[in-house]
């Protein structure tokens, strides 16, 4: 696709007239937890891609799909039952353990948006903003690394891991550069993402007397994103002239 894209830069001038073109991208969001989401996770990053289609009337039809990942989780206590006399964890050896609890997820999207061009310069970009529905997965991620411990291995984890699944919406505004030339071509703006999941475990280890809520949550995300893409376009057909 980036061949396609560089051997036709000569073929197209978005600055005269807008054009309808397929692309396709990669992109990065940093993100703050709020709501419901706040009480488990801090900041978490989005890497993920996109591919779309653009009209000639800047109609924007998309869909992408995000990795979720961070370092920072606020529940505590979640091994207190495992911890010895000494404060410690101890794997299968006896040996001192180290247990890391990390935040991942999914989400994946249909999205539907508009092109406004701006200043007149260049009739394909401008503020650029698309809303949508998708899927939202959350969950921790319990890591034992290369320690065996009993109470944390294959299945046991799913006691801990607080996984939640539901739909999502989400709303960016921003603004998209398509170049006339080369392939300098990204768009970056404000992000924003409804997420409505349930729990999906029905009894957690670390609070086996306390039932698990079935109610619908609201895990809010907002911050930033910013991304490349590269526009497939079509190669025009060439001119011949004969005498």
């Amino acid at each position: 696709m980036l061949f396609i894209s560089l051997c036709s830069n000569a073929q197209r001038n978005v600055k005269d007239s807008a054009i309808s073109t397929p692309w396709v991208g990669v992109h990065y969001g940093a993100n703050l937890p709020g709501a419901d989401l706040l009480a488990r996770y801090g900041f978490l990053n989005h890497v993920g891609f996109m591919a779309g289609y653009k009209t000639k009337k800047q109609w924007y039809y998309g869909l992408d799909a995000n990795f979720i990942f961070g370092r920072t989780v606020h529940m505590t206590g979640l091994f207190d039952h495992l911890v010895d006399d000494k404060g410690n964890i101890t794997d299968v050896n006896g040996d001192i353990a180290k247990v890391f609890v990390m935040p991942r997820g999914f989400n994946a999207n249909v999205s539907v948006g508009r092109l406004f061009p701006i200043f007149g310069s260049n009739k394909s970009s401008g503020i650029f903003i698309h809303g949508g529905l998708g899927y939202l997965l959350h969950h921790l991620r319990v890591e034992t690394q290369d320690q065996v411990i009993p109470q944390l291995e294959l299945d046991y984890k799913k006691g801990y891991d607080r996984l939640s699944i539901g739909i999502n919406t989400h709303q960016f505004v921003g603004y998209a550069f398509l170049a006339d030339g080369g392939f300098y071509n990204f768009y970056a703006g404000l992000y924003a993402q409804q997420g409505f999941t349930k729990n999906q475990r029905t009894i957690y280890f670390d609070q086996p007397t306390v039932p698990v809520s079935t109610a619908t949550r609201l895990d809010l995300q907002f911050g930033l994103r910013a991304g490349w893409f590269i526009p497939i376009y079509k190669r025009k057909p060439k001119d011949y002239y004969f005498n």
